[in-house]
């Protein structure tokens, strides 16, 4: 069933959101005030509004309080996020994401009723990072400031034995939530599936206890 999202600001960020929203089947309106952004991305998405996010008669006459999900996606003006986010809330839209730019920024966000606050420039460099680190971490996306999800290459020390014999959550307090193997995805693994060559555990856990799994097992 299409879902009906806005976005709120398309730069860099929100034109990425806003595209791979549409491309995966999604009505989307996208909203910016900069008239060369909404140039930009008027034919990749269903419906594109210049206007300005912070007056309020504009955001009712758009009918947002309709929309499923509204991203406020909104660069370095802090101030026109927050009271957008303001706005939207008042108006009554039932999920509102904003993106944060600053720690601080997101405590207020927060506090102002925003459903979830994203970090995109955080959250990517710590990807990096981990992936920097590590290469078998494939992926890494933080859950809260103790707990995250983590994409790990099998190393060879887990290739052969089956998620019993390894005992991860007895053993480092993770719990695999999936195994990839190749393009298939094995949701809630049973302790007897083996893990083979090239497989990628998915597992959520404390941010310590990912930390010491990832040291004991790797290459």
């Amino acid at each position: 069933m299409k879902k009906q999202f806005a976005v709120i600001g398309v730069g860099r960020f929100g034109s990425s959101v806003a595209e791979t929203l549409s491309g995966l089947g999604n009505e989307v309106l996208a909203i910016d005030q900069d008239e060369e952004k909404t140039q930009d991305i008027v034919n990749k998405v269903t419906h594109v509004v210049q206007a300005d996010s912070t007056d309020e008669d504009a955001m009712r006459a758009l009918g947002l309080r309709n929309f499923d999900v509204v991203v406020v996606a909104i660069g370095q003006d802090i101030q026109a996020s927050i009271l957008t986010t303001i706005i939207l809330k008042e108006m009554g839209v039932p999920t509102v994401i904003v993106k944060a730019q600053t720690e601080l920024h997101g405590k207020v966000l927060r506090k102002i009723g925003a459903d979830k606050v994203i970090f995109p420039e955080r959250d990517m460099g710590q990807r990096v990072a981990h992936h920097l680190v590590s290469p078998n971490i494939l992926d890494y996306i933080e859950l809260s400031e103790d707990h995250s999800i983590m994409e790990l290459r099998a190393s060879r020390q887990m290739i052969g034995r089956n998620l019993r014999q390894l005992d991860i959550r007895a053993k480092h307090g993770c719990n695999v939530i999936g195994i990839k193997t190749g393009e298939s995805m094995n949701i809630a693994p049973s302790p007897e599936d083996v893990i083979k060559e090239n497989d990628i555990l998915v597992l959520v856990g404390r941010n310590k206890d990912l930390q010491k799994f990832e040291l004991d097992y790797s290459d």
